[in-house]
């Protein structure tokens, strides 16, 4: 009972927050929130750490720009072939880079992103350094037009939203608890029967495919895919954001996204100076709480008393 209301009371302040905050800065941290939720999803569940997968939320969104801007395709249709070309992208990196685990596995994704980087910066289709701008929203199902930017933002809550229950289904299914215990001790699920490396893979694509979403969503937000939306900055800062938050927790991933964009929104005035104060802070993160923002605030709970 208690979860419920908190998470109806967290779904009800997302619906009033635009009354106080800038939408534009709420959908930034929702598109984020959700490329965060999707990599947690890998790391951690699965134990997998990827440094590409800025890849798969750039290819998606360049693809998105490409379908509402050239080939004039309705939004909602563009949104799903974005998506599920970031899963298709994703199968392909995944059936390559689970054959090795730990830091080979993380080079791998890596040098595979560098590759999606190569082709979105050279590739005439993508604009090159300019990317593809003034990319057309659309009108969702004929009815909402998303040249609102509140109409938009209800559009993009409902679709995190979605995803977020959906996440949490997974996780709390049979699947999710296979996935955890692979994290846990490999060697034992393969002395269950598991087949590790199709789990690992199907991890692998969902959370590719909710990456994809999320730089379609970021894509159709502001209106522009660009390189740094595929460059391996994006993978280093969804890794930030999901260990600011809280590995392996569901509001983790959220905090962590809004936090990072907070940071980077109201620090802006301090201009270069930003970078130094961001990495001061997520050391004193890593340091003085190592669960994250959740976790600490977990911690926190039990101890004064709170089931």
């Amino acid at each position: 009972m208690q979860r419920t209301v908190f998470t109806g009371a967290l779904i009800l302040l997302a619906c009033l927050a635009p009354a106080v905050l800038y939408p534009t800065f709420l959908m930034k941290g929702l598109c984020f929130a959700l490329f965060a939720m999707a990599f947690n999803l890998l790391i951690g569940y699965v134990g997998l750490l990827s440094f590409g997968h800025a890849a798969f939320f750039g290819a998606a969104a360049y693809i998105v720009g490409h379908a509402l801007k050239v080939w004039g395709l309705p939004i909602e249709l563009a949104l799903v072939i974005a998506t599920l070309s970031s899963a298709f992208l994703g199968t392909i990196v995944g059936w390559l880079a689970i054959r090795r685990q730990g830091i080979y596995f993380a080079m791998i994704t890596l040098a595979l992103s560098q590759v999606v980087y190569f082709v979105a910066l050279q590739a005439p289709q993508t604009g090159g350094e300019d990317g593809l701008q003034a990319i057309p929203r659309g009108v969702l199902f004929g009815l909402f037009d998303l040249s609102d930017s509140l109409v938009l933002y209800y559009v993009v809550l409902a679709i995190f939203l979605a995803c977020f229950f959906m996440m949490q289904r997974i996780v709390s299914s049979p699947f999710g608890e296979v996935l955890r215990a692979i994290r846990d001790n490999e060697p034992r699920a393969v002395s269950l029967g598991y087949q590790v490396d199709n789990y690992k893979l199907l991890a692998f694509t969902l959370s590719a495919g909710l990456s994809g979403l999320a730089g379609a969503l970021k894509a159709i937000v502001f209106q522009i895919a660009s390189l740094s939306d595929v460059h391996w900055h994006a993978s280093g800062e969804v890794v930030l954001m999901t260990l600011l938050g809280g590995i392996g927790t569901a509001m983790g991933p959220v905090v962590g996204a809004f936090t990072y964009v907070a940071l980077q929104n109201y620090l802006a005035p301090f201009g270069s100076w930003v970078f130094i104060i961001q990495g001061v802070v997520f050391v004193l993160c890593v340091l003085v709480f190592r669960d994250g923002i959740v976790g600490l605030l977990g911690r926190i709970r039990k101890r004064i008393g709170f089931n």
